[in-house]
């Protein structure tokens, strides 16, 4: 066990859901950030993430210097994996915005779907999208002005990441697949600090996902650490499962 998890008094061991009372933010956005290695943590054998106090402490004295200069010192957006800048140029990407963007934006605050919890049928469906198509990550995607959160996710860890890294964004531009056979090789993807960080990205495809009055809200979509290529049937089951995700988001609104 590294030393940082050794006992000590003097600077306690917390879990994320003590870590988020004291930042004030909710235990989702705690447990992203230590995932991503912004606040410095480790798993205990159970899987279970911990951090020191005074990990705590200096993100929140942080926060208060940047509050004083009035600088950001917490993005809104999620930080980047460990390794990679949170603010800066790769949290604010280029990215290609549908025509209708403002009313789009007002479909999805008008969807109240951004922030809620986990959903059986939405759940369902993420995880037949990675049967049918064998890869080893699905995500239902709402795309808000500065961040892709999931609504549902498979694969992954963390339950957001900022709009610009979205694969979605291009996606949400057509209303058949959009698909990325080896992300490396893409000149628009190939720098994304989800292809070149921890998670790996090569391959991508998805679905976008409307709701009832044709706004594009996000996307249903599958990933791969690995180059690949999908078969007819396979995006054929993909569609048939954004379809159902779309009219589930049609009852609602």
């Amino acid at each position: 066990m590294p030393s940082s998890a050794q006992d000590n008094t003097e600077d306690p061991v917390l879990t994320s859901a003590a870590a988020a009372r004291l930042l004030g933010v909710a235990v989702s956005t705690t447990q992203l950030w230590l995932e991503s290695g912004a606040l410095p943590s480790w798993k205990t054998p159970g899987g279970h993430r911990r951090v020191r106090l005074s990990a705590v402490t200096k993100l929140l004295e942080d926060r208060a210097r940047g509050r004083q200069t009035g600088e950001r010192a917490q993005p809104s957006s999620p930080p980047a994996p460990q390794g990679l800048p949170a603010t800066g140029a790769d949290a604010t990407r280029p990215h290609p915005l549908p025509f209708d963007e403002a009313a789009r934006l007002d479909a999805v605050d008008a969807s109240r779907l951004i922030d809620t919890g986990p959903e059986t049928v939405f759940d369902r469906l993420t995880w037949l999208a990675t049967q049918v198509t064998e890869c080893p990550i699905a995500l239902i995607t709402v795309l808000t002005a500065q961040r892709q959160w999931f609504k549902s996710r498979m694969g992954v860890g963390f339950p957001e990441t900022p709009r610009s890294w979205a694969f979605c964004n291009h996606a949400i531009l057509q209303d058949g697949p959009f698909t990325v056979e080896d992300a490396q090789q893409d000149p628009r993807f190939a720098d994304n600090p989800l292809v070149t960080g921890e998670t790996q990205i090569r391959f991508y495809s998805g679905i976008t996902l409307r709701d009832s009055g044709g706004h594009a809200l996000g996307t249903l979509c599958v990933l791969d650490r690995e180059p690949r290529r999908l078969r007819d049937r396979e995006l054929k089951a993909l569609a048939e499962l954004a379809a159902i995700a779309s009219e589930e988001l049609a009852r609602r609104t």
